[in-house]
């Protein structure tokens, strides 16, 4: 049987950290409030593009597995915020490295992009379409953030990681997959307005409306995660006791000690990531696993679970057996280029935009009333 091993990991996370003291400068909240109900206390704000944060990334991932990007196979992104809807942000990342002979292919399923991402370059290694894989998972969601909106203003943050898989012989990678959509309460988390919508018969644009009933999320997340991890140790007859590593996605502290009980993993298993990072959505997992990495928590041959859920609404759960190897091959010099703002400085003009263009799109708005009421009615 042919395995997609992970053999490189590496992220690219922007250096500006924004607090919840700074949230507090803008929005009716503080730090106790946030980190009662959500256990996050920092997230990052990203100076560069989500393709710049995945190239940072991609090239770390890649030294780690000592493969040239001239020898990659394919480039699978993984992100609900592009930066452009057409062309797919895949192929920006194929000629930042120059990774020539690779296909290139976007997958949105939100929070659980990077697993679906995983799980589909695996089942493409197995099938011999291809012997190699950049699986990437990112997030630029600062400019697309109602930062008026305190529900989830306090919950998001930018961040990237990659992986590499490869062809082998030897058992190990994603061994266990469950995949699920929960599509008939979609509505409960949507994001309005990120390129256009369809709205009451016509196309409109401009600042995004946030969706989101977090009462019903929380209950459907932990139902979603939950089962998918019941049923992916059940079908490949494993229990609790043989995890050695939860790496979930990260969307709420008490999402995620929800998850671990139902599972039957202590948290002290758990790799929780949520108070440094906040909700980066498909970043959450991968970022999350080169954390673990470089922390001694992964060890040669450890058995992971991987469970996620995001907007659509997906769920999922992979399992996951480790390689041989838990450092890298190599290094790379890449960088992110200087930030001059801080995090909080960088939202306060993404605030000022939004305003600014709210006001326009009001203007314009008045305007067409206006000229609908001078237009003379047809005749018959």
């Amino acid at each position: 049987m042919r395995y997609a091993n992970l053999t490189g990991w590496g992220h690219g996370l922007p250096p500006s950290i924004l607090t919840n003291d700074d949230l507090s400068t803008f929005l009716e909240t503080s730090d106790e409030w946030i980190v009662q109900r959500t256990g996050m206390q920092e997230r990052r704000i990203s100076h560069v593009s989500a393709i710049e944060m995945a190239t940072l990334a991609s090239h770390r991932a890649l030294a780690c597995a000592g493969l040239e990007a001239d020898a990659l196979e394919l480039i699978v992104y993984g992100s609900c915020s592009p930066d452009e809807q057409v062309p797919n942000s895949a192929s920006g990342v194929q000629v930042a490295l120059g990774a020539k002979r690779a296909a290139a292919m976007d997958v949105n399923t939100a929070c659980t992009s990077f697993l679906y991402g995983l799980a589909s370059a695996t089942a493409m290694i197995q099938q011999g379409m291809v012997r190699n894989a950049l699986v990437i998972g990112v997030e630029y969601i600062s400019p697309f953030m109602d930062w008026s909106n305190r529900n989830v203003a306090v919950l998001f943050g930018d961040g990237a990681a990659a992986v590499v898989l490869e062809a082998s012989d030897t058992p190990g990678g994603v061994i266990g997959t469950v995949l699920g959509c929960d599509a008939e309460a979609r509505q409960t988390l949507r994001v309005r307005g990120m390129g256009c919508s369809y709205v009451d018969g016509g196309l409109t644009y401009g600042d995004t409306l946030w969706d989101f009933d977090g009462q019903a999320i929380f209950k459907r997340a932990v139902h979603g995660m939950s089962e998918a991890c019941a049923r992916v140790m059940r079908e490949a007859g494993v229990t609790a006791d043989d995890i050695d590593l939860v790496v979930p996605h990260q969307a709420n502290l008490r999402i995620i000690e929800s998850v671990a009980k139902y599972a039957g993993v202590p948290m002290e298993r758990v790799m929780v990531t949520v108070h440094r990072y906040g909700n980066m959505s498909a970043a959450t997992v991968p970022v999350s696993l080169v954390d673990a990495l470089s922390e001694g928590r992964i060890k040669p041959g450890s058995l992971l679970l991987m469970p996620g859920f995001g907007g659509g609404l997906t769920f999922g759960a992979l399992l996951v057996r480790w390689g041989d190897r838990v450092t890298p091959l190599g290094t790379s010099d890449a960088t992110l280029p200087p930030v001059t703002a801080s995090a909080l400085e960088m939202v306060n003009a993404i605030r000022a935009r939004q305003a600014d263009r709210g006001r326009s799109v009001e203007a314009l708005m008045n305007t067409r009333f206006i000229e609908t009421l001078l237009t003379p009615a047809a005749t018959p």
